[in-house]
């Protein structure tokens, strides 16, 4: 049984999507006391928006809600990664291929073994009952606020699953 879960949610240019279900999620778990459990991050498969803050998008619709942001900065997925979280959530299906394609890579380039323990997984098979594959990406279609609607239902799914994982329920 594990005692404890990491989680990387990953999008594009980490600036949007990932860094705001990243402060979804640690609000979530902060608020549950699991804060010293379960670690989330965010990452991107895209280098345009290194070192950035969250979107202003992002960050609007977080302050709505009361939900930090503090200290974020947007980084890319690295190698490292596949070793170091259980859970690797993909905002859309391309970041998905992008992200196996890099595992693979990883694999190749550092002898990683192929039966690491992340999950990869789309957002969306957390909400399958949206009938939608893809968080749409809010840099392009300035849908925060049905967005963080996406990724709060998506967050809440996967920590009920994290702590059914780890026998907290």
């Amino acid at each position: 049984m594990k005692s404890s879960a990491r989680i990387l949610f990953v999008c594009l240019g980490n600036i949007c999507r990932s860094p705001m279900a990243e402060a979804v999620m640690r609000n979530l778990v902060n608020a549950e006391g699991l804060s010293n459990r379960i670690e989330i991050d965010s990452a991107g498969t895209g280098d345009w928006h290194l070192g950035h803050p969250p979107h202003e998008g992002t960050r609007k619709v977080l302050d709505e809600h009361g939900i930090s942001y503090e200290g974020m900065k947007s980084r890319l997925v690295e190698h490292a990664d596949f070793e170091t979280f259980q859970y690797v959530v993909c905002m859309d299906t391309k970041n998905l291929r992008d992200v196996k394609e890099l595992f693979l890579k990883a694999i190749a380039d550092n002898g990683l073994i192929e039966a690491h323990s992340a999950q990869v997984l789309t957002f969306m098979e957390l909400s399958p009952q949206r009938g939608i594959v893809d968080v749409p990406d809010p840099y392009y279609e300035g849908n925060f606020p049905y967005v963080f609607e996406l990724v709060e239902e998506g967050c809440k799914a996967l920590l009920k699953q994290i702590k059914a994982d780890l026998a907290l329920d």
